[in-house]
């Protein structure tokens, strides 16, 4: 008899969510004297303590936390696969689970994506905006099929495939103090003590710019964060502040918004993007036709 079933995995996490039993019981909904018995059983037949118990509730212990983790992954899994289920009962023949970067998100995918769906009816594709080292561990953990990731992350395991190349750039405004002197380049540390313009929070490239930025001992100073990268172009290009995007972005938006771009010579700044799988070859037969064309570009 296998340790627990989905009943059980969702009530342990709504038990370990709300703290008591009684309140995860509520949330099932189910009867308490049900949800303790349940716990119980989990617990004996796995010989584990899965939950400390005291007069103000409960809380996991260190095997507790590990189910909860893999519990919270199982659960979603399941409901992708009752929306993938259900999508092909409405007559869809595949689904591809995309996870992706900002740039990948706003600037490489949307128009190649967009000419695969015509080409084919039957398919439907998620595309996630995610940290490359979100979407890593995702395809580590066997959530999703496809990755677009920067070319810095650590994909050990897995497998990768160039896309195209990434870099990013210091954009500023036209008389901007960076922008003359006949530099070829300049580093994040001669922008820092400039104000900034940047994405939102959750924004994956405003992640990957605060992760390197502070390895450098920098604390950059934002005087705005915007959801676009065209909204982030057009505010330095009235002044606002300066601004780190990737290159395509700055080269489509210069004529519009009068912004100058300058490359950065930070190692992590001169990145390229790669497709990652766990195993390409083993991807279902949609995914494999949406890989090579989004290769073809």
């Amino acid at each position: 008899m296998a340790p627990f079933d989905l009943v059980d995995l969702k009530l342990f996490v709504h038990v370990c969510e709300s703290g008591t039993i009684t309140a995860g019981a509520q949330a099932m909904p189910m009867a308490l004297p049900s949800a303790s018995e349940r716990i119980r059983a989990m617990e004996a037949r796995m010989r584990l303590q899965l939950l400390e118990r005291d007069r103000r509730g409960v809380a996991p212990t260190a095997a507790g936390r590990s189910l909860l983790q893999h519990a919270r992954q199982m659960l979603r899994q399941v409901d992708s696969l009752q929306d993938e289920l259900n999508a092909f009962g409405a007559g869809l023949k595949g689904h591809v689970r995309l996870f992706c970067n900002t740039s990948a998100m706003s600037e490489h995918l949307p128009d190649r994506i967009g000419a695969f769906l015509l080409d084919h009816a039957g398919i439907s594709v998620s595309l996630e905006e995610r940290r490359s080292e979100d979407s890593v561990a995702a395809l580590r953990d066997g959530i999703g099929d496809l990755a677009v990731i920067s070319g810095s992350v650590d994909c050990d395991a897995l497998q990768m495939i160039r896309f195209v190349p990434d870099p990013l750039v210091l954009i500023v405004p036209q008389g901007h103090a960076l922008d003359g002197g006949g530099r070829l380049s300049l580093s994040l540390g001669d922008a820092a003590a400039y104000p900034f313009v940047g994405m939102e929070d959750g924004s994956a490239l405003q992640a990957h710019v605060g992760q390197f930025a502070g390895r450098q001992g920098k604390r950059l100073d934002y005087r705005i964060r915007l959801g676009s990268f065209e909204a982030v172009c057009r505010l330095v290009g009235r002044g606002v502040g300066i601004a780190i995007v990737p290159r395509v972005v700055a080269v489509r938006h210069a004529r519009r918004t009068g912004i100058r771009h300058i490359p950065l010579s930070d190692a992590w700044a001169r990145r390229e993007l790669l497709f990652c799988a766990r195993d390409f070859g083993e991807l279902p037969r949609h995914a494999q036709l949406l890989l090579a064309h989004l290769r073809q570009g």
